[in-house]
């Protein structure tokens, strides 16, 4: 089976040197013989990328999972260890955090020493625990966004006739989560798709070139579960969430002007209002999503439908924009939350930008628009 596989190359190699598509060095070269039947192809074309390119990288990573493992380890910390911050609804940012945690855990070390050595040096079966660990985690931090949008959307949009959130559901909700990332990250290993080198050889992920429907049936249908329906349910949530909070802000703005006072609110010193100040977290929040995962996702269209040519150097920038996501989710998820913000003065007070006092009445404003309820969930 092997022999027929090297000879296959070795056949795509010969023809890609006959058209001039390389000269003596391709960025295949220094991929270890035992990982050479899980290469496709297509990048015998490209030559190597330059070293500068694999040192930005490794940089880049290392310092993303850095930033990431501190972050998220401070949330998870300071999460479990203050009792006001252990909720159920706030169960769901611990699992993101945990998460994203487990992300950079598991990715950064091994794509840096690669990145040192310029190709994949862990050998096929750890190339393909890399691309389920990538993938499992990355769907599971995914859905956790969802069920926070959606929380949020039933505390502050349904207000008292929403059912409340119980450490029973929240756990089941986390359950289903994983279940879910599992069905995905684990069914390559059954054989639809598979895991493989990426093209600059330094991780592994889904197969994107295979032009075989079987192969790239998951692809879709892994995009339109794990990209797609997400996006549009965070947009759905956030867009009613907004929308309540507008039209709660404008029957206190009428009803103050009926009792002839400037507002309703007390020792309310913004100009701001609520509406505008969730309107901007729902934007960073579905914004930073969608610039995270974006990338990941037209190099797979492209590649599936080949719509652009494909190089090594393409490629990096979804692993340099998925793996961010992990970085910034605890600002969004933890440090822009006010109890959050308490806590972590607490116990780490270098740590706070910014007047705690401009927090409490940022929280309040929100909180404003569903009852103090709400302070926990923007």
């Amino acid at each position: 089976m092997l022999d027929k596989i090297g000879s296959h190359y070795e056949r795509q190699e010969s023809n890609w040197v006959a058209e001039g598509g390389f000269g003596n060095e391709t960025v295949v070269d220094r991929v270890p013989s035992d990982m050479m039947h899980m290469v496709d192809p297509s990048w015998y074309q490209f030559p190597p990328m330059e070293s500068m390119w694999y040192k930005w990288l490794g940089v880049t990573i290392f310092f993303l999972g850095i930033l990431s493992v501190v972050g998220n380890g401070m949330v998870i910390y300071i999460f479990t260890c203050t009792k006001n911050l252990r909720t159920p609804s706030n169960l769901l940012v611990v699992n993101l955090a945990f998460s994203d945690f487990c992300l950079m855990f598991t990715m950064c070390p091994a794509m840096v020493w690669n990145c040192i050595y310029e190709t994949w040096m862990f050998g096929p079966f750890a190339c393909e625990l890399y691309g389920m660990f990538g993938s499992l985690f990355g769907v599971t931090s995914i859905w956790t966004m969802v069920f926070i949008a959606l929380d949020r959307y039933n505390v502050i949009v349904k207000g008292l006739s929403a059912k409340p959130m119980t450490t029973k559901l929240a756990l089941l909700q986390i359950f289903c989560i994983y279940l879910h990332g599992l069905f995905w990250t684990l069914t390559p290993f059954f054989g639809w798709s598979r895991y493989v080198p990426e093209a600059n050889m330094t991780a592994c992920g889904t197969d994107y070139l295979t032009l075989t429907w079987h192969s790239r049936s998951y692809v879709l249908v892994y995009a339109m579960f794990a990209y797609f329906l997400p996006l549009l349910v965070i947009i759905y949530a956030y867009y009613f969430i907004v929308k309540a909070v507008a039209s709660h802000e404008k029957s206190m703005r009428e009803q103050a002007k009926k009792m002839n006072v400037s507002s309703l609110r007390s020792g309310d010193q913004s100009n701001t209002s609520a509406e505008f100040k969730l309107a901007k977290v729902a934007l960073m929040t579905i914004s930073l999503w969608f610039m995270a995962w974006t990338p990941y996702l037209v190099i797979n269209f492209a590649g599936i439908f080949q719509l652009i040519t494909i190089d090594p150097l393409f490629t990096i920038w979804g692993s340099v924009f998925a793996k961010a996501n992990a970085v910034y989710n605890p600002i969004v998820y933890a440090i822009s939350h006010p109890k959050y913000r308490l806590a972590l003065d607490k116990k780490f007070p270098c740590l706070v930008c910014g007047k705690l006092e401009d927090d409490r009445s940022d929280s309040k404003s929100v909180a404003s628009a569903q009852t103090t309820v709400s302070e926990d969930k923007v």
